[in-house]
């Protein structure tokens, strides 16, 4: 580290501190970026170069304001930009479950670097996700507007009663997104399992059980190959309004 650089840090080192606090956690959320297979080396010295560049010209406006209520700001307001880019990837993972589960073979496991344990649908869905969202450079939109925001919203100018409201209308979305992704399997499954029910009716001596199995498992992922282009429509118009989801939180955290 240069002379020069020790004295800029010096100088805005308060700045430097508040801002790691919202590039913080808002990195270790980001999709792709809050990976396991990054190490945490890696990511702790990305926020600390982002920080350092944009402490010098990032505006703060604490002088009348407590420090801890300043950085409850920062923390929440990173924590909710961050979740709001990765709640599609929670949609993913939970629609994953559901079909698994719908589908009988949810009791294969296999560990995912990105969400942690998981079924190989959820994996397989989460891939298809991740790389659509890498093909349409959200990584690096992302990027940029986590930048842009200090200037819409300057660090000791957040309210929280916006953002707690915005916040939990967002955890809500999970639920919805993930039986959107998941409905077309979900509704061959009731079908198939209401056509299982008139077989047993019709014959009783059949082992329902073992015929079924497979029979959901193989209608199962014949309708989720013949979905693969809807799914990849919806998710690309969700990804297409990710931007503006994230503008929107800084509009009503800017009150």
């Amino acid at each position: 580290m240069t002379l020069e650089s020790t004295f800029v840090l010096a100088r805005y080192f308060s700045n430097f501190l508040i801002l790691l606090i919202r590039l913080g956690v808002i990195l270790f959320l980001l999709p792709f970026w809050s990976g396991k297979q990054f190490p945490k080396t890696f990511k702790i010295g990305i926020v600390l170069a982002v920080a350092y560049v944009l402490a010098p010209v990032v505006p703060m406006e604490i002088r009348n304001q407590d420090i801890l209520m300043v950085l409850i700001q920062e923390l929440l307001l990173g924590a909710i930009l961050g979740f709001s880019a990765r709640i599609i990837f929670a949609a993913v993972e939970l629609a994953g479950t559901l079909i698994s589960d719908s589908m009988g073979v949810s009791i294969a496991t296999v560990f995912n670097p990105e969400m942690g344990q998981s079924t190989e649908i959820s994996t397989i869905l989460g891939l298809l996700a991740m790389l659509l969202f890498l093909a349409l450079d959200l990584h690096h939109d992302l990027i940029a507007i986590i930048a842009k925001s200090y200037e819409v919203l300057p660090v000791g100018r957040i309210r929280i009663d916006n953002l707690l409201v915005k916040g939990l209308s967002i955890g809500g979305q999970v639920l919805v997104l993930a039986v959107k992704i998941a409905a077309p399997v979900l509704v061959g499954m009731i079908i198939v399992n209401v056509l299982m029910g008139f077989i047993y009716k019709a014959a009783p001596q059949v082992n329902i059980f073992f015929v079924s199995l497979p029979v959901y498992v193989f209608i199962g992922l014949v309708i989720l190959f013949l979905s693969t282009p809807l799914l990849i429509n919806f998710l690309g118009a969700q990804f297409s309004g990710l931007k503006e989801e994230i503008n929107q939180i800084l509009i009503l955290a800017k009150g």
